[in-house]
C-alpha cells in the first residue's frame, strides 16, 4: 500500500490503515467511546478487524486515493486513532472522521490529525466541500468540528438508523 499517500505534522504521521493495524484497530473499534458515539461494528477478534479493513477501508482507498489513516506518534510510533477522509451517499460528499483511544485523548492529537486531512482533502485530493456527522452528546466531537472550520448545517437522520444526528459542513472559499 506504499503508493497512498502518508501525511506528517509536527508530531504525527497519517498513514492509510492496513491489515498489518488490525491489533490497534480492534481495541479502539471496541473501546467505550466508538461504542457510545459511533456504534459497534461487530468487530470482536484480529481476523474480524482485518476484514474490516480490507472490505470497509480499503476499497474506498483503492477507488478515491484517500480512506482512513492510522494516527501514529512520531516519538515512539504509538498508534493513537484513526483520521480519514469518508465517501458517503447518503450525505451526497465527503465526511472527515476522527477517534482516538481513551488514553490518548486530550493531547491535540485529534486536532492536528484532522486540520492536516482536512487540508490534504481540499489541497490534494480537490475536495471542496467537507461534511462531518456527530451524535448531539458528543460536545468534543462538535467543538472539534467547529475548530476546523465546520458548521453547524442541518440535523440528519442516516438510513436504517433511528438516531438524529448533527451535520457540520465546511465548503472551500470560491465553491457553492
Amino acid at each position: 500500500m506504499s503508493f497512498y499517500k502518508s501525511f506528517e505534522t509536527e508530531r504525527l504521521i497519517l498513514k492509510p490503515t492496513s491489515e498489518e493495524d488490525a491489533d490497534f484497530l480492534l481495541a479502539l473499534l471496541n473501546s467505550p467511546k466508538w461504542i457510545k458515539y459511533i456504534g459497534d461494528r461487530h468487530v470482536k477478534s484480529v481476523e474480524d478487524a482485518q476484514a474490516y479493513i480490507k472490505n470497509k477501508m480499503r476499497p474506498q482507498l483503492e477507488k478515491l486515493g484517500y480512506s482512513n489513516y492510522t494516527v501514529i506518534r512520531k516519538t515512539d510510533n504509538a498508534k493513537l486513532g484513526i483520521c480519514g477522509l469518508y465517501y458517503r451517499e447518503e450525505l451526497e460528499g465527503i465526511d472527515i472522521g476522527f477517534a482516538f483511544l481513551p488514553e490518548f485523548e486530550h493531547n491535540g492529537y485529534a486536532f492536528e490529525s484532522a486540520y492536516e486531512i482536512k487540508r490534504a482533502g481540499m489541497e490534494e485530493f480537490g475536495i471542496s466541500q467537507i461534511k462531518a456527522i456527530t451524535t448531539k452528546e458528543n460536545v468534543a466531537s462538535q467543538k472539534l468540528l467547529e475548530k476546523l472550520g465546520l458548521k453547524f448545517n442541518r440535523l440528519v437522520q442516516l438510513p436504517d438508523e433511528e438516531e438524529e444526528l448533527l451535520l457540520y459542513a465546511f465548503i472551500k472559499e470560491g465553491h457553492n
